[in-house]
C-alpha cells in the first residue's frame, strides 16, 4: 500500500489530489492520502482552490474526498511543515506530493527527504504562467535523482520565513498571485512523473512548464557516478 503526504492543499493540491484519488481507487493501487495544510480556505481564493465549505484546507479536503472515495484512507494533518514536525509527516517509504508556495518549506522538506532510507518526492510550483516540478527519489539511503536545493539557489537559501511564523496578515499580503490554468498543467505534470515513476521509466529529475508557450521541458538530475571502490 501506498503511503502518500499531499502537503499544501492550495491551487496545486485542490487540482491534483481529485485525479490522484480517482486513478489510485479505479487502477487497483491501493493507497492511504494523508493532506497536510495548516492554513484556511478563504471565498477570495475560490477562483483557483475548490473547497466545499470554509476551515482548515486539509480536513475540508480529506472530508470531501472520503465521501467520495469510499475505498480509499483519508486524513488530515492541519499543520505546516516545520523542521520540528517533519519527521513526524514525513517517514520513510512514502510518496510525497508538495505543491506550496515557500521555499523555506521546500528546504525542510528536502532535507528531511534527504534523511531517510526511501522517498519518492514531487514538487511543483509555479510562477503566474509558467512553473517547475522536481522529481527526488531516493532508495536504500542513496540519491538516485537530485535533492530540491541542488540546482536551486532560492530553494538551498531561502529568504523568506516559514508559514507558521507568519501571520494571516502577512500570508495574505506575500500571496504573489497565481493562474488556475498554470496550476492545472503544474498537477498534471506530478501526475505524469508519478506515473512515469510507477512505471519505472521516469527519465528526468525536472520539467519545465510555460502555458503559453505550450512547452514542457525535462531535464536529467541524477547524481555523477561515484568512482569504483579501489577495495572492493
Amino acid at each position: 500500500m501506498l503511503d502518500i503526504k499531499v502537503i499544501g492543499i492550495g491551487g496545486i493540491g485542490c487540482a491534483l489530489l481529485p485525479h490522484l484519488a480517482r486513478y489510485l481507487a479505479t487502477s487497483g493501487e491501493s493507497g492511504r492520502l494523508t493532506l497536510v495544510d495548516g492554513d484556511a480556505f478563504e471565498a477570495r481564493n475560490a477562483d483557483r482552490q475548490a473547497f466545499s465549505e470554509l476551515g482548515n484546507k486539509a480536513k475540508v479536503k480529506a472530508t470531501e474526498l472520503a465521501r467520495q472515495f469510499e475505498g480509499l484512507s483519508f486524513r488530515a494533518i492541519p499543520e505546516y511543515v516545520t523542521p520540528e514536525n517533519a519527521g513526524r509527516v514525513i517517514r520513510s517509504g512514502d510518496v510525497v506530493f508538495l505543491g506550496v508556495d515557500n521555499h523555506r518549506t521546500r528546504r525542510v522538506v528536502s532535507d528531511h527527504c534527504q534523511t531517510l532510507a526511501a522517498v519518492t518526492l514531487f514538487s511543483g510550483g509555479n510562477d503566474y504562467t509558467d512553473g517547475n516540478v522536481q522529481v527526488y527519489v531516493r532508495r536504500a539511503g542513496r540519491d538516485v535523482t537530485l535533492p530540491l536545493t541542488r540546482f536551486h539557489p532560492e530553494i538551498a537559501d531561502p529568504k523568506e520565513r516559514s508559514p507558521h511564523e507568519m501571520s494571516c496578515d502577512e500570508l495574505s499580503r506575500d500571496a504573489a498571485p497565481q493562474l488556475l490554468f498554470t496550476n492545472l498543467a503544474v498537477a498534471s505534470a506530478m501526475l505524469n512523473a508519478f506515473y512515469a515513476w510507477r512505471l519505472g521509466k521516469l527519465q528526468y529529475g525536472e520539467v519545465y512548464l510555460d502555458i503559453l508557450e505550450g512547452k514542457a521541458t525535462p531535464t536529467p538530475r541524477r547524481p555523477a557516478h561515484e568512482p569504483p571502490d579501489p577495495t572492493a
